[in-house]
């Protein structure tokens, strides 16, 4: 039996972190969100992602509390805060 393999492109995903500079995933047990940094991912966007989970989509909106069913980091959403939230002054804390 013969396999015959097309040619395909494969397209990779790179994380541009030349304009900012990113902060290490999972870093901390709990996070606070704001309202603008919804839809809320694990790891957030600002993370870097080569060293860590698949990025998934938490539903933190109905109950304003979620943990990630991968790494175990915990959120919480602070409805009253305006803008994102600032995860890089938590991490460097």
């Amino acid at each position: 039996m013969r396999l015959a393999l097309g040619c395909s492109k494969i397209r990779m995903m790179v994380q541009d972190d030349s304009q900012r500079r990113l902060i290490e995933p999972n870093a901390l047990h709990h996070y606070t969100v704001n309202i603008a940094d919804l839809p809320l991912s694990c790891p957030m966007p600002g993370m870097f992602l080569w060293d860590s989970h698949p990025r998934v989509y938490l539903a933190i909106e109905p109950t304003g509390w979620i943990k990630c069913p991968y790494c175990g980091a915990e959120y919480t959403l602070n409805r009253t805060a305006a803008g994102p939230a600032d995860i890089k002054s938590e991490v460097d804390a």
